[in-house]
């Protein structure tokens, strides 16, 4: 069983094996806030901090019997106790967790995170019921927003969903273009119809430009830096010529949105193809924008 798992099933058995939906993921988010590499990541969401990954953990869980889930709850039926597995740091943070927050209800566990971790409560749709006025306009002063117009883009290599979802949020970004040529991936979360829906949760268009990608069966054999060039040589000489359309499909979405983003896998941009499209996007005669790289 994956360690992060046991962290969920400890709560749970700690808090007497049942918690509301919302509590849950409050306490994990709290519980991390705490960690030196945290088991979870976290999005701002329509209630506040929010773990695609736990939520889908649970899901798991609940299929091999080790949860079962109510309409606003989740109960540990796991038969055994994982408590003794965990980490020495992560049983004590987990009984201070105990200590400080056990009894506390869902409305007083989204006031303490509105309160102390504000940024992860601007996409909340129930703020105004938690917060007075003023705590609300704290919180809407940590909304990330920018007046630059820009064509921007990112690579999810190495990061989870909600930390690659966080850095297009501080960054501001309104449309994410997805540019791979087949849309799917076995890390969690990238997978199109997935990415879409947790963008779209977020506030963030979604679209999918298959045409500017690359076939899969070309980057079989990439191992230094000078098989990417003569990859990409290629791609200019070939994709890139046939695809002006999509290139000023771009840059309507830009002039419309101000702040878009193109991706692929690659952390490094000088790995991915993005580089090359988003530097033919800038060659072209309406491109009055500037390009960054997050």
């Amino acid at each position: 069983m994956y360690y992060r798992r046991k962290i969920v099933l400890s709560i749970l058995e700690l808090f007497g094996n049942q918690l509301g939906k919302l509590q849950l993921q409050k306490l994990l988010f709290i519980l991390s806030q705490n960690q030196a590499e945290p088991n979870y990541h976290f999005v701002p969401y329509k209630f506040g901090c929010f773990s695609f990954q736990a939520n889908a953990d649970l899901g798991t869980m609940k299929k091999y019997g080790l949860v079962s889930e109510g309409e606003n709850t989740w109960v540990n039926t796991a038969k055994q106790s994982y408590l003794s597995e965990l980490k020495k740091e992560d049983y004590v943070s987990l009984c201070k967790l105990k200590k400080e927050f056990d009894g506390k209800s869902s409305s007083e566990l989204i006031r303490y995170t509105y309160l102390n971790f504000p940024y992860f409560a601007t996409k909340s749709q129930v703020a105004g019921t938690h917060l007075n006025f003023s705590e609300v306009i704290i919180v809407n002063s940590y909304k990330p927003s920018s007046h630059k117009i820009g064509l921007f883009t990112i690579g999810y290599e190495g990061i989870s969903l909600e930390e690659y979802l966080n850095k297009l949020l501080r960054e501001d970004i309104k449309v994410l273009c997805d540019v791979r040529k087949n849309s799917k991936s076995m890390k969690y979360g990238f997978s199109k119809n997935h990415l879409k829906s947790a963008c779209e949760g977020l506030g963030i268009q979604f679209i999918h430009i298959p045409e500017v990608g690359i076939n899969s069966d070309k980057r079989q054999e990439l191992h230094v830096q000078a098989d990417y060039d003569q990859l990409f040589e290629e791609y200019n000489q070939t994709v890139i010529q046939e695809t002006v359309t999509q290139q000023e499909f771009l840059i309507d979405l830009i002039k419309t949105y101000k702040r878009v983003a193109i991706t692929c896998f690659e952390a490094d941009k000088c790995q991915c193809h993005r580089l090359h499209l988003a530097n033919a996007v800038m060659k072209r005669p309406k491109a009055d924008f500037d390009l960054f790289h997050i």
